[in-house]
């Protein structure tokens, strides 16, 4: 066998790829040309005018489910799972801590149309607020006879609040003492030679 017939033939893949000029840039010119388009579908209208930062007008409850026992279910609503769910951005945080964090947070109050700038007051008002001020901590309002009168009243319900205290252990050791005091027939007692299983502690 000649060994030249065994030889196989390779292919010249070796030659360098040669590029158009002319189509490379018509290919960049229509790739900006997207570009611009999609910059222009992109860009905002106007910026949205969000009303400034107010007070709250409502008490945050933090503490109406505190030491309570709840069963959390993963199935169970978002509103019924543990922790503070917020309404407005339906999630729940765990801790109040957190909770205070969200309400107070530029999510929450951009939700409820609010930006985080605090509204300018004008000169009037300031002076509108101090008058209200100082009228609500006017000195001849309140008295030493209100301030005795308010600590007499305090008084007088810690009191009445030990009294009832006091009641309702007396009822309960008397029900104590009736559960224990079994109910014996005097004739069987009398029989045995004893009055009662009274014990002599006292």
């Amino acid at each position: 066998m000649d060994q030249s017939s065994n030889h196989v033939v390779g292919v010249d893949n070796t030659s360098r790829k040669k590029f158009d000029r002319e189509e490379i840039l018509q290919r960049a010119r229509e790739r900006d040309e997207e570009e611009a388009d999609g910059r222009k579908s992109k860009s905002k209208g106007p910026p949205v005018q969000r009303k400034p930062l107010k007070p709250r007008d409502y008490q945050v409850d933090l503490e109406s489910r505190l030491g309570k026992t709840q069963v959390v279910t993963p199935i169970a609503p978002l509103s019924q799972q543990a922790g503070y769910y917020c309404p407005v951005c339906e999630c729940v945080v765990k801790d109040s801590a957190n909770y205070l964090d969200h309400i107070n947070g530029k999510k929450h109050q951009r939700a409820l149309g609010m930006s985080m700038r605090v509204e300018r007051s004008s000169l009037e008002q300031v002076q509108q607020r101090f008058e209200s001020l100082k009228k609500r901590k006017d000195p001849g309002s309140f008295t030493v006879q209100d301030f005795d009168e308010r600590m007499l009243k305090q008084q007088q319900e810690e009191e009445e609040r030990k009294r009832l205290r006091r009641e309702k252990k007396k009822e309960k050791k008397k029900e104590k003492v009736s559960e224990e005091e079994p109910e014996i027939d005097p004739d069987v007692a009398a029989m045995m030679g004893f009055g009662g299983f009274k014990t002599s502690k006292k």
